[in-house]
């Protein structure tokens, strides 16, 4: 069984992932690109596909028969993404809407990740 704490460290190791593939890997083109109304596919594949890397190596440390999460993680985090952008390109950066919109994005994601840890500590 799984320790307490243990889960929590597997939780903050999605967490960081997140941070990373969001904010540090993210590269300008992917970030503009995948908000574009056409041509928008690449740079969000490009993007998901930074985020099921990083997922395949948390999963492969802490539960490596769970390598499936990887695929999960790219059509997960590139519909939320999709939808997010969707959703916001109706508003400008100054409007709350934007925002609102930006909170449910990263709070999708954050769920997502809760899900995860429940797959791994069901097995």
């Amino acid at each position: 069984m799984i320790e307490p704490l243990d889960l929590a460290f597997v939780f903050v190791a999605f967490v960081i992932k997140h941070v990373l593939a969001d904010f540090v890997f993210q590269t300008e083109g992917m970030a503009l690109g995948k908000t574009r109304r056409s041509g928008w596919l690449t740079p969000l594949a490009a993007h998901a596909g930074v985020h099921a890397v990083l997922t395949l190596i948390v999963v492969m440390i802490v539960a490596p028969s769970l390598w499936w999460l990887a695929a999960v993680d790219f059509l997960v985090h590139a519909t939320i993404d999709q939808t997010k952008t969707v959703v916001a390109r109706r508003y400008k950066p100054d409007e709350q809407r934007f925002w609102t919109a930006f909170g449910i994005d990263q709070a999708a994601h954050q769920i997502t990740h809760f899900v995860y840890v429940l797959f791994i500590v069901t097995g």
